[in-house]
């Protein structure tokens, strides 16, 4: 549902920022009129009801979209060939940019293993994934996936993921820092934007602290038993004012903890049922190898219970172990 009352407010506030902006003549001036002219149109639209229908098949238009720019008129495939041409262009260099903040695959780093898998629906993605250096040898491993998909998530995600990275040189508490993060992010984005995610530091001593906001369970697998490590806080910016909790993990020789977004587990076969969490731990406790194998044992895993088709949902998965 489109949030017409906040995207109304953020219309006004750009409209008073044009006015103010202080520019009297010359191509600007010519500029600020046409701006000023589209915000006062969108708000006519909010007044009549038309707003978020595509001026030419009246049919709503895409909500990622309005989200991102509420001064839009028309859905994907009422595009002029120009605006198609720059939106293709604009996805391009955001899928670019989303992968130079991935981590790097196979990264060994600081005595940590890291292995991972990320694989978005479309060219961009609302699923996070980093690995982040930190303080006195500590290394951060992050997973997480913002509400939505398309350019809007993928928008929120790149905002988590440097919020997260400014944090972490600070050498906060891991609750600390994920309480932070997360009043940051609910008090820059819309009220439904929200992401779960996993934030994990792990030390020079060879223990991992997690935190887990609302995201499905990692799996700690050690000696052929797995164990599931729940949620210690709601989902980053949920709320502006959150508590957060985290847990200690011993690393065992062997151990591998895994990291995966709801893509994995909300797989479908043709029957419609999911791949599940169930299914996921059997596949976890009966394989004992390295964080990339255990990633390519999952996905070959649900490739095959999906059908071989392409899956419809963003997926990412994240394995450490210690060397």
């Amino acid at each position: 549902m489109i949030p017409i009352p906040t995207l109304r407010e953020e219309l006004l506030t750009r409209r008073r920022q044009l006015l103010r902006s202080g520019v009297d003549t010359g191509p600007l001036r010519t500029e600020i009129a046409r701006l000023l002219s589209e915000v006062d149109a969108a708000l006519e639209r909010m007044d009549s009801g038309a707003f978020g229908l595509c001026e030419t098949c009246h049919e709503p238009i895409e909500a990622d979209r309005l989200l991102a720019d509420p001064l839009t008129r028309f859905c994907l495939d009422h595009l002029t060939a120009a605006e198609q041409r720059g939106l293709e262009q604009d996805l391009e260099l955001a899928a670019r940019v989303q992968h130079a903040l991935l981590a790097p695959l196979g990264a060994a780093v600081e005595g940590w293993e890291i292995a991972h898998h990320y694989r978005p629906a479309g060219p961009v993605s609302g699923d996070y994934c980093d690995l982040i250096r930190g303080e006195r040898g500590d290394v951060y491993f992050v997973l997480g996936d913002v509400a939505g998909k398309g350019v809007a998530a993928a928008m929120l995600m790149s905002h988590l993921s440097a919020t997260l990275r400014t944090l972490a040189s600070v050498g906060l508490p891991l609750p600390e820092m994920v309480e932070r993060a997360s009043r940051v992010f609910c008090e820059s984005t819309l009220p439904m934007h929200y992401a779960t995610l996993v934030c994990c530091r792990g030390t020079a001593s060879g223990e991992i602290e997690v935190c887990n906001a609302g995201h499905p369970p990692p799996l700690l697998v050690s000696a052929g038993e797995v164990t599931a490590l729940g949620a210690t806080g709601v989902p980053v910016g949920l709320f502006c004012a959150s508590n957060f909790q985290s847990v200690m993990v011993r690393f065992g020789p062997g151990d591998v903890l895994l990291l995966y977004t709801d893509g994995l587990i909300e797989a479908e076969n043709a029957e419609g049922a999911d791949y599940g969490s169930e299914r996921l731990r059997s596949l976890a406790e009966s394989t004992r190898c390295s964080p990339g194998a255990l990633i390519d044992a999952c996905i070959r895993d649900v490739t095959t219970f999906h059908g071989g088709s392409r899956l419809e949902d963003d997926l990412t998965l994240l394995a450490v172990t210690r060397q």
